[in-house]
């Protein structure tokens, strides 16, 4: 008699809670309702086609460890013909997701616009791999812990994040809606890595131990640029328009020229410019323009050039 009483109390109370969750003015501002009949991205499978993404752009690493070169074509060609179906649809359906048309016959301009991404990214794939392959030279060139250039590519958390970055950008770049951040946010999860696919980034790119780094939207970082953990390059504020929000799409992060280090720690805020061979030192805190080959020290944030130790 007690165990019906206490399911009867529980069920009263799931109904409850059922009913005061189901209210408008609950779920109002955290619900969606799929446009076109066309569900949310899915996060496994867009974690599936960064895997495949990876295999083919480091072939032996990931995937099938047993390809050779003679079956090289058949292995590419399998894994790219996969990423072509699976990705027009996680793209679709981010179209879908900021699309400002509604009904079910208005679905075919975010299919067509889905088809046409994924066959530029396709077309983009070499010129991915040939940046990343710059990028994993720079980290065995960089961390003299490295044994080989492979164990960057097997083991870093750089090269990974990179990876997802690169691939990231691209789709941005060519128009894709949020899927470029979903790639983003799972590349930060898995590494600690937080690069926003708006960044643009150089060749020959390094991030050492990586764990802590932020990488603004409209950063951009030249070639052969180094940064070690917990490296900040973001916004120093928010201009705010007439009805007190945050204006987007404005530069806002630091630009950081060719042959730049950054040391761990640091923290750099706003559109200024961190000139080409500068080194900045850790823990510093920057919102100004700094010249080409300067030092920037921790103690007393002291201000000296290679060349001669004047002051900028």
């Amino acid at each position: 008699m007690e165990n019906n009483n206490n399911n009867t109390i529980n069920k009263n109370r799931l109904n409850k809670v059922v009913l005061a969750l189901c209210k408008p003015e609950s779920y109002s501002s955290v619900y969606h309702q799929g446009k076109h009949d066309t569900s949310m991205p899915s996060v496994e499978e867009l974690s599936e086609i960064i895997e495949r993404l990876r295999a083919i752009i480091f072939p032996g690493y990931f995937g099938h460890s047993e390809v050779r070169p003679e079956t090289m074509s058949y292995y590419i060609g399998s894994n790219i013909d996969k990423v072509i179906t699976s990705l027009t649809e996680q793209l679709k359906r981010g179209n879908c997701f900021t699309c400002k048309k509604y009904g079910i016959e208005e679905c075919t301009e975010c299919e067509k616009k889905a088809k046409y991404i994924t066959q530029k990214f396709i077309d983009r794939l070499p010129d991915i791999r040939h940046l990343l392959s710059t990028d994993v030279q720079a980290a065995y060139e960089g961390d003299p812990a490295a044994s080989q250039a492979g164990e960057a590519i097997f083991c870093y958390p750089s090269i990974r994040s990179l990876t997802s970055h690169r691939i990231a950008h691209e789709l941005l770049i060519l128009g894709a809606e949020l899927i470029p951040r979903i790639i983003s946010e799972l590349a930060h999860s898995e590494t600690g890595i937080d690069i926003h696919p708006g960044a643009t980034i150089g060749e020959r790119f390094f991030i050492d131990h990586g764990t802590g780094v932020v990488i603004g939207e409209t950063s951009i970082i030249g070639k052969n640029v180094r940064l070690y953990q917990g490296v900040t390059l973001g916004a120093k504020s928010f201009p705010l328009d007439e009805d007190g929000n945050p204006i987007k799409g404005i530069d806002r992060h630091p630009k950081v020229e060719d042959n730049v280090i950054i040391y761990s720690g640091a923290t750099i805020l706003g559109n200024v410019i961190i000139g080409k061979d500068a080194e900045i030192g850790g823990n510093v805190w920057i919102t100004y323009n700094v010249q080409p080959g300067a030092k920037i020290l921790q103690s007393k944030v002291r201000e000296v050039l290679f060349d001669d130790g004047g002051g900028i």
